[in-house]
């Protein structure tokens, strides 16, 4: 990318040998990747499309020539921890999927979907904010679109689903949830579960009662915070 370095020369900082990534990774080279995605991942958080593959290395406490081995450029290492999210995402899809009960397995996908993308917000605008984030993009939608069909398929027919809900329904309340994660992240970061009780509550067929919330309320005070925040972090 523009904005990155050229790769140190190949005689630089030779932190593993040469042919390292034809073989499977030794230990100690696996334990840099994971320590490289890891720092990454708080970088991008914390700097945006700012952060250096410089900024990467020096978190993770690597030479910045293992940064570049594992990923040649910026793009591939926002793959990487794009991959391993979605993987996550996925495999909360299919442990609903697998609940014997279809209102807790679509329950539980939403919960834990939430968490993980609540946990890389920054994580997420920047993988949709480069070269390749409309692939990301289409990519996540291609594995997710018929898990979503089918976790809300099985809720209707168990009839602990509303039947006027449709699944692409579902990616507008992700959306939604995750605008209040960005509102109240710095004042009460597990506010968004108020919001994601009350939509599920909405989504029920039937209930005898309301859901209890999960955490407290924001304050008047931390509202107004928040909304004051929010203007300014807004493009």
């Amino acid at each position: 990318m523009s904005d990155e370095p050229a790769p140190p020369p190949s005689g630089s900082a030779p932190d593993e040998p040469p042919g390292e990534e034809a073989r499977p990774l030794r230990a100690d080279a696996e334990r840099n990747r994971r320590r490289i995605l890891e720092a990454a991942r708080e970088v991008f958080r914390e700097r945006g499309l700012a952060a250096t593959m410089d900024d990467v290395a020096a978190r993770a406490e690597v030479g910045v020539g293992t940064v570049y081995r594992r990923f040649p450029d910026k793009d591939q290492l926002i793959d990487a921890l794009f991959e391993e999210r979605m993987s996550q995402i996925v495999s909360a899809a299919d442990d609903g999927l697998a609940h014997e009960d279809p209102w807790e397995g679509l329950v539980h996908f939403l919960t834990r979907s939430q968490e993980l993308q609540a946990a890389d917000r920054g994580l997420k605008d920047l993988m949709v904010s480069t070269g390749r984030g409309r692939e990301r993009v289409a990519a996540m939608r291609s594995k997710m679109a018929p898990r979503g069909i089918e976790l809300v398929r099985r809720a209707q027919e168990a009839g602990a689903l509303r039947d006027d809900l449709v699944a692409f329904d579902i990616p507008l309340i992700q959306i939604a949830v995750g605008t209040i994660v960005d509102f109240s992240q710095p004042l009460e970061p597990e506010a968004w579960r108020r919001l994601l009780t009350i939509l599920l509550d909405g989504l029920r067929a039937s209930r005898e009662a309301p859901t209890p919330m999960p955490v407290r309320p924001l304050t008047v005070e931390e509202v107004y915070e928040g909304m004051a925040c929010w203007k300014t972090r807004r493009p």
